[in-house]
């Protein structure tokens, strides 16, 4: 019912509102778990949210065998079952892989494709040319595409790169910017590619949504952890009640940090396992838990709001 109830407030833009990245569960013993998976999307859907990535850096994909991101894109597609729109991410440096993934996505009737730009380890990048074929050979394909402009990729996108694929590429719709100063950014793009620029988003969990809303965002793709808590900020920005966002945002935002400067992904499993919506929090090595402290002041943040992740399987 929750759910329901977000979702009924008002936000009119096709591209807009909450779409935070699905979490992937593991055992204990490191394996997928499936129903933590199909649990964790009813979870999401139960939050409110307008649309849910999966396999992006959030989904820890870069611990992901192929046969575990088939299964993944599979099961996910399979059991949202268009409740909600549903982002498969597709990133990968070979042009190749990146159209296949794609039209995976697209046959198993995903409603978007996320891609970043070709980029390995620290020195091999595409340059702007080749960037912008990989994303043309992959809108050939017939589904929405959003660039992810993200600092993990050790790449600057400039301003009029995207304007160029957004006016170029047809499949080209949204832009998740999370670099820095991401509103500058964001302000830059929506004026230069004005009615291209369809869905404008902010990343980074939302750290800096005031600021990029003013900018002109009309979305943000926030991890699973408070999405029911931020989108209410958002409808309200869309809706020119800025104090009302700029209210409800100042009340999460001390999570909403903690979770970006300290925890990374690790916090919305962290929740999701206290809430009883997954049974293990577990990541795989290389990737440390949470030390005890930082989990304890996490979830004290939590509960100080009463997030449906936190109560949800409970």
């Amino acid at each position: 019912m929750a759910g329901l109830l977000l979702r009924g407030m008002s936000i009119t833009t096709p591209y807009s509102g909450v779409w935070p990245v699905a979490p992937t569960p593991f055992t204990e013993d490191s394996e997928i778990d499936t129903e933590g998976m199909t649990r964790i999307l009813d979870c999401m859907i139960d939050q409110g949210v307008d649309g849910i990535c999966i396999l992006a850096n959030f989904s820890e994909q870069f611990l992901l065998s192929d046969e575990e991101r088939d299964c993944l894109t599979r099961l996910s597609l399979e059991h949202v079952s268009e409740r909600v729109p549903v982002i498969v991410t597709a990133s990968h440096f070979a042009t190749d892989i990146v159209v296949a993934r794609t039209k995976q996505a697209a046959e198993l009737g995903a409603a978007m494709v996320m891609l970043m730009p070709p980029y390995h380890g620290a020195l091999l990048r595409g340059t702007h040319d080749q960037i912008a074929e990989q994303f043309t050979a992959a809108g050939e394909v017939g589904i929405p595409i959003m660039v992810q402009d993200a600092p993990l990729s050790g790449m600057d996108l400039p301003v009029d790169l995207l304007v160029r694929m957004a006016r170029e590429i047809e499949a080209v719709k949204c832009f998740k910017i999370e670099c820095a100063q991401a509103a500058n950014k964001l302000r830059a793009l929506i004026v230069a590619g004005g009615d291209a620029i369809e869905g404008p988003f902010d990343g980074e969990e939302g750290i800096t949504l005031l600021a990029d809303l003013d900018a002109g965002a009309t979305g943000c793709m926030t991890s699973a952890l408070v999405p029911d808590l931020v989108r209410p900020a958002i409808a309200a920005h869309l809706a020119d009640d800025r104090d009302t966002a700029k209210n409800i945002y100042e009340r999460v935002l001390p999570l909403i940090n903690y979770e970006n400067r300290l925890c990374g992904f690790r916090a919305a499993k962290t929740v999701m396992k206290e809430g009883g919506v997954i049974k293990s929090d577990f990541c795989r090595h290389p990737v440390a838990p949470l030390l005890p402290d930082v989990r304890t002041t996490l979830l004290a943040l939590a509960r100080e709001l009463d997030p449906v992740a936190l109560r949800w399987g409970k």
